[in-house]
């Protein structure tokens, strides 16, 4: 009966996804949807490093900012359409992460975090420094992909395909979850010396993960890219983006599959509400900064957990009380 009802569950969750552009009232709304999608995806793709492994990066918005960039690049200077340009960008950032992690993943805890913002910064340095082929800090302006539609219309095309990319980051990570490569990145969250010691190839299995995770947040940061067709490197390559990823995933559990996602819906509309209601100010953003402090200090483990344990605490009681009986 609970599976059944789970299975009910989501695919009430897919249909509600899918007729979500049809049923909404205004244009705005869907412009929100997609920036929800947009977001739960790279927190999902974040929670592939982060979930498993337990290294916490708030770098990745640089390989969201390297995917969108290398999609663009790729377009107005190779003449590429825009599939291959999306692919081909994401698999460079992929091989990128790769180097770059074979250095990073060697160290850990605060290390690892102050790495990971350096990168951030790194790259973002570097696209405005390099004016003459990313335009610098006049950002970047990428060609529609989608010509023959309207903005309304190109938040339709945009939402069904970042709704495509989040199923195939879930996917990824549910495999992830049941395979003895998942099994061996969890020993390293637990214990990474024990799991070394036992014979886990802990560096290539981090490495891995790291360049599967920026694989994902590039293909999220390249249909940025082509949805929003104006890149500013001061946002692509905002640690605000990689701080939302880590608090999205805390904030709904990053053990879980559907951790990332309950916190992209939550942390998301929140976010384009204060935005709109406070105006263009910094208020939404100290907003942010407080939940991740707070999720960090009063529920580490994220919602779906401390929801699980309310749920069987009573089932719990009875069982003691029929013991008792």
């Amino acid at each position: 009966m609970r599976n059944a009802s789970r299975y009910a569950l989501l695919a009430a969750g897919v249909v509600l996804a899918l007729a979500y552009p049809w049923i909404v009232p205004n244009l705005y709304l869907l412009y929100a949807g997609v920036l929800t999608l947009m977001y739960a995806a790279t927190a999902t793709s974040w929670n592939i490093l982060g979930g498993f492994t337990g290294y916490v990066s708030l770098g990745h918005s640089a390989f969201f900012g390297l995917g969108a960039y290398g999609t663009g690049l790729l377009m107005t200077r190779a003449g590429w359409s825009w599939i291959p340009s999306l692919i081909g960008s994401a698999l460079v950032v992929a091989l990128f992460a790769a180097l770059v992690g074979v250095a990073a993943v060697r160290v850990r805890g605060a290390s690892f975090v102050i790495v990971s913002i350096a990168l951030v910064s790194m790259t973002n340095l570097l696209v405005q420094g390099w004016r003459s082929l990313t335009g610098g800090s006049t950002g970047l302006r990428v060609p529609s992909p989608f010509p023959d539609l309207n903005r309304g219309q190109s938040h339709f095309a945009f939402f069904y395909l970042f709704l495509a990319l989040l199923a195939l980051v879930m996917l990824t990570w549910w495999f992830i979850s049941r395979s003895r490569y998942g099994a061996g990145l969890r020993a390293i969250r637990e214990d990474e010396d024990k799991a070394e010691s036992l014979g886990v190839p802990t560096a290539a299995f981090k490495v891995t993960a790291y360049a599967l995770s920026a694989l994902f947040v590039a293909l999220a940061g390249g249909l940025y890219a082509l949805w929003f067709r104006s890149l500013d490197p001061i946002f692509v390559f905002s640690i605000l983006i990689g701080s939302y990823m880590v608090l999205m995933s805390l904030l709904g559990g990053v053990r879980h599959l559907f951790g990332p996602l309950l916190g992209a819906l939550i942390v998301a509309p929140a976010g384009e509400y204060f935005l709109v209601a406070l105006g263009e100010t910094q208020v939404h953003l100290a907003a942010a900064g407080l939940l991740l402090v707070l999720v960090v200090l009063f529920m580490p483990e994220g919602i779906i957990p401390a929801a699980a344990r309310l749920v069987s605490r009573p089932q719990q009681a009875s069982i003691r009380e029929e013991a008792a009986g």
